[in-house]
């Protein structure tokens, strides 16, 4: 997606990605997917997910990345933390403790910016993007991350032709996108139930949800 395309959805508040609660495959996974210790966590395309705040919570040093500077402010603003902020090229940092977002293009990250960060938490980048971009994410997302590094991902799959994003990612495409450089576990797959906010909101029924664990090889 342009760049434009996520500043008007941010600046119009049509968010209805951000699920404002804490994501229940974060909370049911996220122990086994971590093990022992608080290691560094890249949450990518991050907005101003309140799971962020739950992993800060369990001690994770973390870096989300997000485009829009309202979501970054907002981030702190509602949970009535301050943030100091540091503007800069090519991300302005937002740091409060060891949570800091940093406002970009993800594509501009390089790999010594993550050379500390051994897990990932992908709930909304990858079915943000359209198919064309999917496959650059993964290989830009492989490219700047440390070798070991493990990735909770979640999907979301359905078949009504509706206007992403979100945008449905199939279990296949999912082993396609990252069979080459990581070891792929299928963990589970769910389907939405009918009063799911994004079965509702778009009308769909069927669409399901997985969670897989990666680890980069």
């Amino acid at each position: 997606m342009e760049h434009a395309f996520w500043h008007e959805r941010w600046a119009k508040k049509e968010i209805g990605f951000h699920e404002g609660t804490i994501n229940s495959y974060l909370h049911d996974h996220w122990p086994e997917l971590a093990g022992e210790g608080t290691p560094a966590v890249l949450v990518p395309l991050c907005g101003k997910a309140h799971d962020m705040w739950w992993l800060h919570d369990r001690g994770h040093p973390i870096i989300g990345v997000e485009l829009s500077d309202i979501a970054c402010k907002d981030f702190f603003e509602e949970a009535g933390e301050k943030a100091m902020v540091r503007p800069g090229e090519p991300f302005t940092r937002f740091k409060h403790d060891n949570l800091e977002l940093w406002c970009g293009d993800f594509f501009q990250l390089v790999p010594d910016d993550l050379k500390h960060i051994r897990l990932v938490y992908d709930r909304a980048a990858l079915i943000a993007l359209p198919p064309k971009m999917r496959k650059q994410y993964v290989e830009h997302l492989t490219a700047v991350i440390p070798d070991g590094t493990r990735i909770l991902l979640i999907t979301l799959d359905y078949d009504t032709e509706i206007k992403g994003p979100p945008f449905n990612v199939s279990d296949e495409e999912v082993r396609e996108l990252y069979s080459d450089d990581y070891d792929i576990e299928h963990i589970l797959t769910n389907t939405l139930a009918k009063d799911h906010p994004f079965t509702k909101r778009k009308g769909l029924a069927g669409a399901t949800e997985s969670v897989f664990r990666l680890v980069k090889k």
